[in-house]
């Protein structure tokens, strides 16, 4: 599932390209969760923002355009079909289609459809309730060791399925949350984190989400930018995806195991 790198990956790619454009006709799938897509119909694109994994597309009406990926979701800006946008003539797996003004068509693509889009009043996030609760951004000011203490030190839970809830930081999904914790030092399953090692844990993790955006992302099976390319990260990954090779710290056995219906990987030795 794309996580914050490959969302910011595509944002900052989509953004140069969309930023007061004019949306004239859309098409997209029956289904429900790809419906919304219509109500953008003869707005401008004002601003093309990131939060946790949502992209929010500022639609000049008063209104934001949320787009998660899910699991297969990505976005291509191509040349235009001819006459009216047909998300079933454009490609395989295409889910909406937007018209943009100067012939060109903003194609979200998503091959097992999990993904969402929505349209709501801006910042009106009520019934987006993974949105409205998120925690703060890891690259921003207010992440920091205090603040992740504090979202996680009345919590029973293992501490990386509180980083997957969003909560104490967003956009921390499976592969950079078994990353940062192995550079933390820190057990998946451990539910107390005290104060020092939220330091040294919001700092890996900070660490994790730069790396990865600098890479442009993670690749390992359906991941691609909005150029169509893979990113690079998997060539830097200490554990995520690994079980059973040697650690490249101490030389144990990576394990995995299956936490809270993820699985998870991290190093015996090196992970107490």
């Amino acid at each position: 599932m794309p996580e914050l790198p490959e969302v910011e990956t595509i944002r900052r790619q989509l953004r140069p390209a969309l930023v007061n454009r004019e949306i004239g006709a859309v098409d997209a799938h029956s289904s429900e969760k790809f419906q919304p897509a219509l109500e953008a119909a003869g707005t401008t694109i004002t601003d093309l923002r990131r939060r946790g994994k949502y992209l929010i597309f500022d639609l000049d009406d008063g209104h934001e355009m949320l787009a998660h990926l899910g699991m297969t979701g990505s976005f291509r800006i191509d040349p235009s079909t001819t006459g009216s946008p047909d998300h079933e003539r454009v490609g395989p797996h295409v889910r909406a289609v937007w018209q943009l003004d100067g012939g060109e068509d903003l194609i979200f693509r998503d091959i097992r459809r999990f993904g969402r889009l929505r349209v709501v009043p801006a910042g009106e996030y009520e019934g987006v309730p993974t949105l409205a609760a998120m925690g703060p951004e890891p690259l921003s000011d207010d992440f920091t060791g205090a603040s992740l203490h504090h979202a996680v030190k009345r919590s029973t839970r293992a501490i990386k399925t509180q980083l997957l809830s969003q909560r104490p930081v967003a956009g921390v999904g499976n592969i950079y949350a078994d990353e940062a914790l192995f550079l933390a030092g820190i057990h998946p399953r451990r539910s107390r984190v005290g104060r020092d090692r939220c330091d040294t844990l919001a700092q890996t993790i900070k660490d994790v989400i730069a790396q990865g955006i600098d890479n442009g992302g993670t690749t390992l099976r359906d991941y691609v930018d909005a150029a169509g390319d893979e990113g690079s990260n998997q060539h830097a990954l200490h554990v995520y995806g690994r079980a059973g090779e040697p650690c490249d710290q101490c030389g144990e056995t990576l394990r995995s195991i299956v936490l809270d219906a993820r699985t998870t990987c991290f190093c015996p030795a090196c992970q107490t």
